[in-house]
């Protein structure tokens, strides 16, 4: 098995009570879930399978798309509703152009400090455990980069937002910062993950429907992971050279007269080197701008 599941995670379970749902079922195989899920969101997690656990990093470097829900006047040791709850007894209704102008300060390139309850390490061990021990910790922030925030729906203190992100993105962290812009406080009491990349909640799989037999009428093809990328197709020279260690040429001076010649090729990148069939057999550097490296190999291919 060599591909990816679209499943919809509930909430309630964690992304690896997903991982090994999956596992139960297609074992031997290797799995693993590109971008973790608290328990208390749903939506979109992707799970590799198989030789694709390799590429688990191509999709969470894929921009994600939430609906988050906050409580204004509120915060807790979390940053959510699952941590202990403080109300604000003073906190007072704030104005909707003040909102909009909290909100504009989380997006772009900006800092932030994860949530101490949060799978960080912090010398060796998780925050989250440090955390649940009264140890306090001080996260290191890091730059996140956060595309749009979108408010779909607003009644004092519920405030609903679509949110587009980066990779590593704290949705709990924006509605923390937030809420001390606004100094009423805030948390998050919601949160749906709708899309990774083009990867939606609408193709989501349920959980509970796992079965072989709809895991395999539905496992995505590793390509579809690095469909992004300038493609190559090889032919049956080309799955020779890959077979023996060879670099792989895309210029005139390739002997086969292959159709990619067209190919805008970027010294420094990545292409992915499909069969014609579409599969995925290798992941490989661009070097001098039509020779590819092969750096990741998951097939050596057979001639056609």
């Amino acid at each position: 098995m060599f591909g990816f599941l679209n499943l919809y995670k509930p909430e309630g379970m964690t992304s690896r009570d997903v991982v090994n749902r999956v596992y139960r079922q297609v074992k031997p195989a290797k799995c693993g879930h590109a971008g973790t899920l608290d328990p208390m969101a749903t939506g979109v997690l992707l799970v590799c399978v198989g030789p694709a656990t390799r590429l688990i990093s191509w999709l969470q470097d894929r921009p994600k798309t939430y609906v988050a829900q906050f409580v204004l006047g509120q915060t807790s040791d979390t940053d959510d509703s699952t941590g202990n709850v403080i109300a604000a007894t003073d906190a007072t209704p704030v104005s909707f152009d003040d909102l909009q102008r909290a909100l504009a300060t989380q997006i772009g390139l900006i800092t932030q400090v994860p949530p101490a309850f949060s799978a960080v390490h912090v010398s060796g061990q998780r925050a989250y455990d440090l955390a649940r021990q009264g140890v306090q910790v001080d996260l290191e922030p890091k730059q996140v980069t956060v595309h749009r925030i979108e408010i779909l729906k607003y009644e004092w203190p519920v405030l609903e937002v679509r949110i587009e992100c980066g990779s590593g993105t704290y949705i709990r962290s924006i509605a923390r910062d937030v809420g001390k812009m606004l100094r009423c406080g805030a948390l998050m009491s919601r949160l749906e993950r709708t899309a990774i990349g083009e990867f939606t909640t609408a193709d989501g799989l349920p959980i509970d429907a796992l079965s072989p037999e709809l895991i395999c009428s539905h496992l995505q093809p590793a390509a579809r992971i690095v469909s992004h990328l300038p493609s190559h197709v090889c032919s049956d020279k080309d799955q020779n050279d890959l077979r023996c260690g060879r670099t792989i040429r895309t210029d005139s001076e390739s002997s086969d007269g292959n159709a990619n010649l067209a190919t805008v090729w970027t010294t420094g990148g990545n292409a992915s080197l499909l069969n014609s069939s579409g599969e995925l057999l290798a992941i490989a550097e661009i070097q001098d701008g039509a020779v590819l490296q092969p750096r990741l190999v998951f097939r050596h291919g057979q001639p056609d």
